[in-house]
């Protein structure tokens, strides 16, 4: 029989827990928050798919961009990575952050309280559900066809499914930047060693790893 797990990888926080800032709009996705500041330890790898020249670092940072796809069938993501849009959607030609090639691949479930019908850009197929994370967990599995499910965030979305108890293993860099409010993941790492065993790996780039996987 095959285990599917849901994962949590790659999502990147200020030294604060802050996976974003306030004030969230469409010139600004973080908020406040200076998002090269989160993600500058990714970008600066060989592996990271916007790369335009060759060259990149190696090493730990390379290997955990490499595996964001490893074997995931389905990412699920909160409204607000959708997008920076409010309530009932009045521009269903807003079709995301990402143009006419986004990144994942796969079947996206956007969790949101106002659904909107699904569509398609290139490989990626957005749909809009509503419901708890168990429900929206079990649509994401099926699509995955055997494979894992990728927990995208933000921030309020992974602490959904924490709190539901749905994550198998998780991902976390912390960058050395703190953001002092917007949309926290939580007050300590610690917090979840009751649930979690964990392994925490500084790299060069100065970001450091958590890894988690369940007890």
């Amino acid at each position: 029989m095959v285990t599917q797990l849901v994962r949590v990888h790659n999502v990147t926080v200020s030294s604060d827990g802050y996976a974003s800032g306030d004030g969230q709009s469409l010139e600004r996705p973080f908020g406040h928050a200076d998002p090269t500041a989160l993600f500058a330890w990714a970008g600066a790898t060989a592996s990271w798919p916007n790369r335009t020249e060759p060259g990149g670092s190696r090493g730990l940072d390379d290997y955990l961009v490499r595996d964001f796809h490893r074997n995931v069938g389905a990412e699920i993501m909160g409204r607000n990575k959708f997008g920076p849009q409010r309530g009932p959607w009045v521009d269903h030609d807003w079709q995301g952050w990402w143009g006419q090639e986004p990144p994942f691949h796969t079947p996206v479930f956007v969790m949101t309280h106002h659904e909107r019908p699904s569509f398609t850009l290139s490989d990626t197929t957005f749909h809009f559900v509503g419901g708890p994370p168990r429900t929206v967990l079990d649509r994401a599995l099926e699509a995955a066809d055997g494979k894992d499910v990728r927990l995208g965030g933000g921030a309020d979305t992974i602490r959904q499914f924490l709190d539901a108890d749905l994550i198998d293993t998780l991902h976390v860099a912390v960058a050395p930047v703190a953001f002092g409010r917007g949309s926290r993941l939580w007050g300590s790492p610690d917090e979840l060693l009751d649930r979690y065993h964990r392994d925490v790996v500084p790299s060069s780039s100065g970001v450091v790893h958590h890894l988690f996987w369940r007890r």
